[in-house]
């Protein structure tokens, strides 16, 4: 059939069973917005900045698995959406950017809203096109999916020109719909099996073994074969800000994050372990600090990582194993199940100076009858939700109180920006989160910082109706930098007051939500649940104004290791 390159992006779109496609239209896709709109399959979503539509389509996929959409027109369209790119490749979440060019003709003569999209996004895409040519488009489109979401996923950039979009010619839909292979890239699936025998036999020769779980749980969908190997070995685990319900945190086994703002019991346990099993991680500098501090002690490390860049590249490791992590783990247990397992002798030491370290408490706070704590909120958060909601967050303090006070026992519940720590993902993730799963509570755990960064985005919310509720962690500074110029700084704070706030009350009224302001500790939970009761059915603001002065704890100052935390008996 012969169709035109915007009805070949629809074809292809529903081939790829796209549910909703979140953008901004422009001049350079007209043709493509005209497609869309006469087909009633895909639903678009009409966000009111570029970035929010790149970061609802990543909410979206965070909470689904699945790929997310963004549609953008060029120049400022195609500029505005790099945040929202670069936030999804280093937290490598699967999305197509499908972004309008000039006409092939003025491509390099400076014409209106013209941007090298391929050149701008190069750095943070896992790869990108620009499609000349209409007879490309369909297999590039078909590139472009099977790349973002294989391997270590990630975003891809398919930027096509306004008259390729325009253009016609044959479109053979049998041809499109056969198996995809690109010679120039073979992602490994199964792990050496050599190297997963010796990874089992270290495993089970250590005493204190120790399990250190990234985003790639997360991403593989791999939470059941996690705990399966946790329970197998008798060894604690600990998952980064990205992996939280890889392991249910209800689960003894758990010992909470690790890193920065992790718990005393996961770092102290990731320190001195003798073996180390990393499982679709970085060892990034927020996770494992002082690089030279964290190789002072002995111990042997496996690493699990579908991405062989990763292995090796901050810390050095002695059994690398490249694969995909669901499959990886499965051979894994395969494995261990073949032969004698660890007797509970064999780590009861190790298990008993654990529950010495649980037993520091180190997230516990003083509560306050006049004032309103931060972990209060998220505390009866977690309670009235029955731990089931899916929590989005921006940036800060909030984003780590979040992290640490609301217990996930489900993967893809938890979604937050952790490579790019990017202000303002908070409200669009959770826009694309409510609209994948309709019935389900969202939350969106923000401050009167970064929620300013997007906030416009309550109009998209009002236009469809999304019931997302927003709890406002409001002490009127950037909460974490305020910190950091508290313990590091002299006190001098410096651009991290927020002065003149609005009265978000009256301006989610004006967005024609409900907003409710909560000033004192004993309203926290009455506010809560008329929240979820009262409006179960609409957007509810709600403004806590908490304690100024509190600061997120534990903490690892930077530069220093996982063993030097400052607690919140040493509150400086």
């Amino acid at each position: 059939m012969i169709l035109t390159g915007a009805e070949i992006l629809i074809r292809c779109l529903q081939h790829e069973k796209a549910e909703y496609v979140f953008g901004y239209p422009g001049g350079a896709v007209l043709y493509l917005y005209d497609a869309l709109f006469q087909q009633d399959d895909i639903r678009h979503v009409l966000v009111r900045h570029e970035q929010a539509a790149v970061h609802a389509a990543d909410g979206y996929a965070r909470s689904t698995g699945k790929t997310g959409i963004a549609l953008v027109t060029s120049g400022p369209g195609a500029t505005n959406a790099v945040t929202g790119i670069a936030t999804a490749y280093y937290d490598s979440i699967p999305l197509v950017l499908i972004s309008g060019q000039v006409a092939t003709a003025f491509i390099g003569q400076d014409a209106f809203q013209e941007v090298d999209t391929v050149g701008v996004t190069r750095p943070c895409t896992k790869h990108n096109f620009l499609v000349r040519d209409v007879h490309d488009l369909a297999l590039t489109l078909k590139k472009a999916f099977y790349l973002a979401r294989s391997g270590r996923p990630g975003p891809v950039v398919v930027d096509i020109p306004k008259d390729v979009s325009n253009a016609r010619c044959e479109f053979d839909e049998k041809e499109f719909s056969k198996e995809i292979s690109m010679r120039s890239y073979n992602p490994v699936i199964r792990g050496h099996q050599g190297q997963i025998k010796k990874a089992a036999q270290m495993l089970l020769e250590a005493h204190r073994p120790m399990i250190y779980a990234g985003g790639g749980i997360v991403l593989s969908d791999s939470a059941k074969e996690l705990t399966r190997l946790a329970n197998l070995l008798g060894a604690p685990v600990t998952t980064t800000l990205m992996g939280l319900g890889g392991i249910p945190a209800s689960d003894r086994l758990y010992l909470g994050m690790p890193g920065m703002h992790g718990t005393f019991e996961a770092n102290m346990a990731m320190h001195y372990s003798d073996v180390l099993l990393a499982i679709g991680t970085r060892f990034d500098d927020r996770v494992i600090g002082n690089v030279d501090h964290f190789a002072s002690e002995q111990r042997k490390i496996i690493h699990i990582d579908i991405d062989p860049a990763s292995i090796s590249k901050r810390v050095k490791v002695d059994i690398p194993i490249v694969g995909n992590v669901r499959d990886v783990l499965d051979q894994l247990i395969r494995q261990l199940e073949s032969g004698p397992l660890p007797a509970q002798e064999h780590t009861a030491g190790w298990w008993t100076q654990i529950e010495e370290w649980r037993a520091r408490q180190c997230l516990a706070y003083k509560p306050s009858a006049e004032t309103i704590k931060p972990q209060f909120v998220i505390q009866k958060l977690w309670e009235i939700t029955d731990g089931k909601a899916f929590i989005t967050s921006d940036v800060g303090q909030h984003q780590m109180w979040a992290a640490q006070y609301y217990r996930f026992d489900q993967p893809r519940r938890w979604l937050n920006s952790g490579g790019l720590g990017t202000m303002g993902v908070g409200l669009p993730y959770a826009m694309g989160a409510q609209l994948a799963h309709p019935d389900a509570p969202v939350v969106c755990v923000s401050s009167e910082g970064s929620i300013q960064m997007n906030i416009q985005e309550l109009s998209t919310c009002r236009q469809f109706r999304l019931p997302i509720k927003i709890c406002l962690l409001n002490n009127r500074y950037l909460g974490m930098v305020r910190q950091w110029q508290q313990m590091f700084h002299g006190q001098r704070y410096s651009g991290s007051y927020m002065d003149s706030l609005p009265d978000f009350v009256r301006l989610a009224e004006a967005y024609g939500h409900v907003g409710i302001r909560v000033d004192k500790p004993g309203d926290v939970e009455g506010a809560l649940r008329e929240a979820f009761t009262t409006h179960k059915d609409e957007l509810v603001f709600l403004d806590f104004q908490i304690d100024r002065s509190e600061n997120v704890y534990p903490m690892v100052p930077g530069g220093k290791g996982l063993t030097e935390m400052v607690l919140p008996s040493e509150d400086l």
